[in-house]
């Protein structure tokens, strides 16, 4: 599958990598792809904040990847997540909820099975659009057709798919 990728898919995927590492995580989740789809400048055509976006990627991780609905729903209970991270980080410090698990000996993160069907899933809608290769605009659409923290934080940026496929090349 990887030969279908442009090289700035492939810069994507390798910056995935290295964001999770930088970070110390033990896997590249899907925040990483979209954490290096930001460095390489593939959202700058649709006018996005890179620095409000990873700040608030980086809020989300330190909900322990809680999402604003799931955030909401606690609210809804009654539940203040935001005083529980308060305390939490209080007793174990900052970013407690984000802490990420022991790295495995071989010393490369894994990706995440969130990831892995990110990377799927470009190339199904690469296929899907009769496109001979798999390139940032994929990764970015894939991103955005699956639930989870990127979709959403895209999303309160104003980045649909809709308006991601039709501004961005193809």
């Amino acid at each position: 599958m990887f030969e279908r990728f442009t090289q700035d898919a492939r810069s994507t995927v390798t910056g995935a990598v290295a964001e999770a590492e930088r970070t110390g995580a033990q896997r590249v989740g899907e925040e990483h792809l979209l954490l290096a789809l930001l460095t390489l400048g593939a959202l700058d055509p649709l006018g996005v904040d890179r620095a409000a976006i990873s700040a608030d990627l980086a809020a989300a991780r330190r909900r322990g990847g809680m999402s604003k609905a799931d955030e909401e729903a606690l609210s809804g209970l009654g539940i203040d997540l935001t005083e529980i991270v308060s305390r939490i980080e209080e007793t174990h410090g900052e970013g407690a909820l984000s802490d990420p698990a022991p790295r495995r000996r071989s010393g490369r993160p894994r990706f995440s099975p969130g990831a892995k069907k990110v990377l799927e899933q470009s190339l199904r809608i690469a296929l899907g659009r009769k496109d001979r290769h798999i390139s940032t605009l994929h990764l970015l659409l894939s991103l955005l057709s699956r639930p989870g923290t990127p979709a959403e934080v895209l999303a309160e940026h104003g980045v649909t798919y809709a308006g991601a496929e039709a501004a961005l090349p193809g």
